[in-house]
């Protein structure tokens, strides 16, 4: 059996959890970082502060907002101690707070195809940085924490593209996307106490390490998807 067919073997559920989390991903991709439904209509309709449902509705953003949690999966992956995953979670919370409340306060607009695809090579980027893959693209790799800050940066202006869509009163405004961006932090923590568990349960289970890169090479082909599908959507929306 040559080394490819004893990967393919070895890590069949890994690459149909791939598959699954693609299909998944296939249906639902045009909501990334989306606010659809009710939450649009009530975004389009409110006047004045609505400081807990601004915060509601930036908790359900993060919770379902499966790029960023692909990302934040990735960041914390190999993070042992608490203090270093409080480190890295609060400095992406930095640069997606800055992003987000100066794109909407400010009316800093651009084209959210390309601010997703660049999202979607976050994800990429960070499972190469992962596997040590950095080193073989880049000379002079950035320091990691440097990194996720402006990621954070790149994540908060996608949603601020998305919020940028509707025609927010400006009643309350900054109170109402102050709450949101509270409410958007506070959907990361719970998302990111969910996959710490999950994580440090494979750890004691065991076999942590040893499907780790088929794990990184899995957010790899995710990433690489949902940035596929943002510039094709952006060619299609200049074409059309």
């Amino acid at each position: 059996m040559n080394h490819s067919s004893f990967w393919l073997k070895s890590n069949k559920k890994v690459l149909c959890f791939c598959l699954s989390v693609a299909s998944i991903i296939l249906m639902e991709v045009v909501f990334a970082h989306g606010v659809a439904g009710k939450d649009a209509a009530y975004l389009q309709q409110n006047n004045g502060l609505a400081l807990s449902v601004f915060t509601y509705l930036g908790a359900k953003h993060m919770v379902t907002g499966y790029d960023h949690l692909l990302y934040l999966c990735g960041v914390i992956f190999f993070l042992n101690r608490l203090k270093d995953v409080a480190l890295f979670v609060s400095l992406f919370a930095i640069g997606h707070s800055i992003t987000l409340l100066w794109g909407v306060l400010g009316g800093v607009y651009v084209n959210p195809y390309i601010v997703d695809a660049i999202i979607g090579l976050s994800v990429v980027y960070k499972a190469l940085e992962n596997l040590d893959g950095l080193k073989q693209i880049l000379r002079y790799p950035p320091d990691p924490k440097i990194a996720v800050f402006c990621f954070g940066l790149v994540h908060g202006l996608g949603l601020s593209t998305k919020l940028q869509d509707f025609s927010l009163s400006e009643d309350g405004l900054i109170a109402n996307i102050i709450a949101f961006n509270v409410g958007v932090e506070i959907g990361q923590l719970i998302a990111l106490i969910c996959a710490l568990f999950l994580i440090n349960a494979w750890r004691i289970q065991g076999g942590f390490y040893r499907h780790s890169r088929s794990f990184n090479f899995v957010l790899i082909f995710l990433g690489l998807l949902l940035a596929v599908y943002q510039v094709s959507a952006y060619y299609l929306s200049v074409g059309s």
